[in-house]
């Protein structure tokens, strides 16, 4: 039975905890309630912790924009192809990592490293000038070959360590009764890294979902090429800032992130912690 003096050790961190998510959520908050508010709470001077009225008209606003599908579209191809080759790429060179002996394979992990801890923020430039000599600006490839480059250290490191987390015994006894290497990690390791596999593909497609400088950047006179994030600032004019219909196409914009979550958050909780248990 629990004593009193125990929970009462407990309770700052219970508070630290409340508090915490309290200001997590605030923003989201904030951004639900003014999507669904008519502009006239939204101007008022004493805003409510409730809409006193409920409206659609934002959403309807930010679904008849222009470009809205397409736009949609460009976002869900760009992230895709993007985690699905990161994931191709990293696979490999994780499996190589873990599992075999090569001269250089410290310094490459160190360069995986220091990739990782980069401020991709400050490649803008760089980038830039490589795809304007080279013919690639305003188009969807080179958005997903950059989104692939920011996604992939980070996938190599933690796919290494899940793979390491796995006995190699495992792989040698399939070997033992007659398969190749590629065909016991296919059917022996592949599909024990469904969690970190998972884990790593919602960190690659946050990542490309959201970023923002890189897609207004790039894609500079073909406005079909854009994405959802830079399509957001298209609710600024010179009149001002129409919160209601930026706050709904948040909203809409945050839905799929929140839902691939909420369907994966167990995977990736046991995907994040194996990756970091061995390796």
């Amino acid at each position: 039975m629990t004593t009193p003096r125990p929970r009462l050790r407990r309770l700052p961190l219970h508070a630290a905890a409340t508090v915490t998510i309290a200001l997590c959520l605030f923003p989201v908050y904030w951004m639900i309630t003014t999507a669904f508010e008519p502009n006239r709470d939204i101007q008022s001077d004493t805003p409510q912790f409730l809409p006193r009225t409920w409206t659609l008209d934002h959403f309807r606003t930010a679904v008849d924009a222009d470009g809205f599908a397409l736009f949609w579209r460009n976002s869900i191809l760009v992230t895709a192809s993007a985690v699905l080759l990161a994931l191709v790429v990293a696979l490999g060179a994780s499996f190589a990592v873990a599992r075999m002996r090569w001269d250089g394979r410290r310094q490459f992990m160190l360069l995986v490293f220091v990739a990782q801890m980069a401020p991709w923020e400050a490649l803008i430039i760089p980038v830039y000038i490589i795809s304007r000599d080279t013919g690639m600006l305003d188009r969807l490839p080179t958005l997903t070959l950059v989104y692939f480059m920011m996604t992939l250290p980070f996938t190599i490191v933690v796919l290494r360590g899940f793979i390491a987390a796995i006995p190699q015994e495992l792989e040698e006894a399939a070997q033992v009764d007659g398969c190749t290497r590629m065909r016991a990690f296919r059917h022996i390791t592949f599909p024990l890294l469904a969690p970190g596999l998972m884990a790593t593909s919602l960190f690659g497609y946050v990542t490309a979902w959201n970023e923002f400088a890189y897609a207004n950047f790039l894609i500079i006179k073909h406005q079909d090429s854009r994405t959802l994030p830079v399509w957001l600032s298209s609710f600024q004019n010179v009149f001002g800032t129409d919160w209601g219909a930026t706050m709904a196409a948040s909203t809409l914009f945050a839905l799929p992130a929140l839902v691939v979550f909420l369907l994966l958050q167990r995977h990736v909780t046991s995907g994040f912690a194996a990756g970091a248990v061995k390796g």
